[in-house]
């Protein structure tokens, strides 16, 4: 699972881009609401989610 702020401000590649060079499930979530770098700080909850989701995917 990848994770990605809707204003980091950065440059990255689509998300499409970079999925087949994952083994296994694979997911993508784009966090909106001015969600920069830090997203364990930013969006606590939509963070603690993700990794949720991501244990749930592996099992």
């Amino acid at each position: 699972m990848t994770l990605e702020g809707d204003a980091n401000g950065a440059a990255s590649p689509p998300p499409a881009s970079y999925a087949k060079k994952y083994k296994g499930k694979y997911k993508h979530h784009t966090l909106s609401g001015g969600v920069g770098h830090n997203l364990p700080q930013e969006a606590p909850e939509a963070f603690a989610d993700a990794i949720i989701e991501a244990d749930i995917m592996a099992q």
